[in-house]
């Protein structure tokens, strides 16, 4: 490719670094050797979702690679495993990293228009419905833990329906410091099984309708939740996050591990 486009290239030096550290076998030890080595298929990957641009068609427009169209998706969907590969080194090393006060929150990723459910066969298999501040919506739901600082620390996914204290409890299990959460991870229980003397703490925001005294610490703590809106804003509407375009479940699936990998790559 001859085109040069300086956001790419910072991203293509990344996924170099990053292939070398991890030591990731992007390259064929047999047969016909790729048209697009693995690296720059990865790079093309987060290019599309760093620059928000919805289908892996208008990349192969705008660079024009030497392999078709329908391999560049392919490889793209087959790659989205070593991706997730750098995410989670990345998110690992962001844990060690960390603010002592983490926030912990889910979010809507719905898989298509709330009309279009019944006939929708994708990803039947892991969405349902569920209902998040917008309303009923069919799909998955995505729980995030960031810090104070807003870095990702822990991503998980579910069905529209799943239970928010089960994901934070798995999510959060290798994970110590202040946690701050909404009234949907209200829970003795919760709090009881999470609390670890000296390591780590949860404080669940009350309902508007109960009547608990708070600590003016636990207030201030409080008034930091707000934060991670603003990660999932960025992913959705930066990042394209949101999608209804593939045709396969790995497709689904290689457009948010991408997202949430250029996203922590900034």
């Amino acid at each position: 490719m001859k085109t040069f486009i300086k956001l790419h290239e910072d991203i293509l030096a990344k996924v170099k670094f990053f292939s070398k550290q991890l030591k990731l076998k992007l390259c064929k030890s047999t047969g016909r050797p790729l048209a697009l080595k693995g690296e720059e298929t990865i790079a093309l990957a987060l290019f599309k979702q760093n620059a928000g641009i919805p289908t892996k068609k208008k990349i192969f427009e705008i660079f024009e690679p030497k392999e078709s169209y329908k391999t560049l998706c392919v490889q793209m969907n087959r790659f989205a495993l070593h991706a997730l590969l750098v995410l989670n080194a990345i998110l690992k090393w962001n844990q060690k990293n960390a603010h002592i006060i983490k926030h912990t929150d889910s979010t809507d990723i719905p898989v298509c228009l709330n009309k279009n459910a019944k006939y929708h066969k994708t990803m039947k298999i892991v969405s349902s419905w569920g209902h998040s501040g917008k309303g009923m919506y069919y799909g998955l739901k995505m729980s995030i833990t960031a810090d104070l600082n807003r870095s990702l620390l822990a991503v998980s996914f579910g069905s529209g329906n799943s239970d928010d204290r089960k994901t934070f409890k798995k999510m959060n299990r290798d994970i110590d410091g202040i946690f701050v959460a909404d009234a949907g991870y209200l829970s003795k229980d919760l709090e009881k099984e999470f609390y670890k003397e000296n390591h780590r703490i949860l404080f669940a925001k009350p309902r508007g309708n109960m009547k608990k005294i708070i600590t003016s610490f636990q207030y201030h703590l409080y008034n930091t939740r707000m934060l991670i809106e603003l990660n999932f804003r960025n992913l959705k509407m930066l990042y394209a996050f949101i999608t209804s375009f593939p045709r396969s479940i790995d497709g689904y699936l290689a457009n948010y591990i991408y997202s949430l990998l250029a996203y922590v790559l900034g």
